[in-house]
């Protein structure tokens, strides 16, 4: 039995427990647009066949593929600084060093047009308050992980035990640099065409099939090769492929960057035949 006057009842009603859910839940539809400086952007691009990775993208999405072979895995090591919701002042930002693991998709909205981007695997980053309000307001997936950065003589070294990765890149060779051996792009240009991050995101809800988009924006992005001089990431290993090779690795530096608020849309599986104008 309730004691509030009846009068209260209507003026302030109790919240159900599942609208307290979906209130909560929707929290992690990336409610409002955040915005960083990244210092740094590490990304190697691994060439997968495209039949090993179908199983890891949800139904709404399509592989982005290379020479109708090839599927696209990518491991993004960003450093950002002052990262906080848009428009709020730099100096409530916080640091964080952050690692994705994203499949290369392609998403055709509701308008009919056929947007580029990234399907997230996994998140990891070195602080817990990132781990807490990233799984709060998005569906990343983080977890909180111990990162060495250092280096000697132009190259970077990246490493973490706890994740089992590690990573030796020559920060200091030109622009003459050969690609990674084995990769299927025949030179940087083509390579470029897979150099995240991309401009979307996408997440999907697949009981109610609705696809959340994130659109970022950047300025100045002008990736720059580099040599990758080992590397071995447990995460992906783990992920079974029967043959994997590394395609690129860009780095960019002093961008700033932001995220928009997410949109979501209803997703409808198009009928055999649909053809995107």
């Amino acid at each position: 039995m309730s004691f509030i006057p009846r009068q209260e009842q209507e003026l302030y009603p109790r919240t159900k427990p599942q609208n307290r859910f979906n209130m909560f839940a929707s929290l992690k539809n990336h409610p409002f647009a955040v915005e960083a400086f990244f210092e740094s952007s590490l990304v190697l691009t691994f060439a997968v066949p495209k039949e090993e990775v179908q199983h890891l993208i949800p139904e709404c999405l399509e592989m982005d593929v290379f020479d109708d072979k090839w599927a696209f895995i990518a491991v993004a090591m960003v450093q950002t600084k002052s990262l906080r919701p848009k428009g709020f002042p730099r100096m409530l930002g916080n640091d964080f060093f952050l690692i994705g693991y994203r499949v290369f998709v392609r998403y055709v909205n509701l308008a009919g047009k056929r947007l580029r981007g990234l399907y997230i695997l996994k998140s990891e980053t070195d602080k817990k308050k990132m781990e807490f309000f990233g799984n709060i307001f998005t569906h990343y997936k983080y977890t909180t992980t111990d990162i060495y950065q250092g280096g000697v003589d132009g190259s970077l070294e990246i490493r973490s035990g706890k994740s089992d990765f590690q990573l030796r890149v020559d920060l200091s060779a030109g622009d003459n640099i050969p690609l990674p051996s084995g990769s299927p792009f025949a030179d940087w240009k083509e390579a470029r065409r897979f150099a995240g991050p991309l401009p979307f995101t996408f997440t999907y809800d697949p009981a109610e099939k609705k696809v959340l988009i994130i659109e970022g924006v950047r300025e100045n992005w002008t990736p720059k090769a580099v040599r990758v001089l080992s590397q071995r990431f447990s995460f992906v290993e783990e992920l079974g492929f029967s043959a994997i090779r590394l395609a690129n690795a860009f780095v960019i530096r002093d961008i700033p960057y932001y995220w928009k608020k997410g949109k979501i849309e209803q997703w409808h599986k198009k009928e055999e035949g649909f053809k995107v104008s």
